[in-house]
């Protein structure tokens, strides 16, 4: 059996004005500031998406998703996807995601955040991690200013 082990990170400010909806993980939280980006800029996504780039060589967010952008695609799902089909015939074994906020808090969506990750994925819910601190105002986004996702994953292939 091979593994490899892809890492990825994504950061977003929130907006200045309210009207964006936050998304993270594929779901949208009450909260009245979405994150900055042309996209929906789910940084949850975009870190297990940059995590699968690092496996496969191909960089979908950049080029790839900026054309899907012109055509009117921002769901980070959708750019997930297309990482997800570059696995080809690799496994994944377990994603593990550590977020950096301030707000929203986030306790009380990481099941509902884990369950669209293993949806999204194909894989068990009990395959997913995550984990969360407010990052103790020593950084942009413990000081409420925005988000980070930096995520971890473990794919096989016999």
């Amino acid at each position: 059996m091979i593994i490899k082990t892809g890492l990825g990170q994504d950061s977003h400010q929130f907006e200045k004005k309210s009207g964006k909806d936050l998304v993270l993980a594929g779901i949208k939280f009450d909260y009245p500031f979405g994150l900055k980006g042309n996209s929906d800029a789910d940084v949850i996504f975009h870190s297990i998406t940059n995590s699968i780039s690092s496996i496969t060589g191909k960089n979908i967010l950049g080029d790839v998703a900026d054309q899907l952008v012109k055509t009117g695609i921002k769901e980070s799902a959708k750019y997930l996807q297309i990482a997800l089909d570059d696995l080809g015939d690799w496994k994944i074994n377990h994603i593990a995601v550590a977020l950096e906020c301030a707000k929203p808090k986030i306790a009380n969506h990481v099941e509902a955040m884990k369950e669209s990750i293993a949806n999204t994925c194909q894989i068990n819910r009990s395959d997913v991690g995550i984990t969360a601190t407010s990052g103790e105002g020593l950084t942009s986004f413990g000081r409420g200013e925005g988000i980070q996702a930096i995520t971890i994953i473990t794919v096989s292939k016999s």
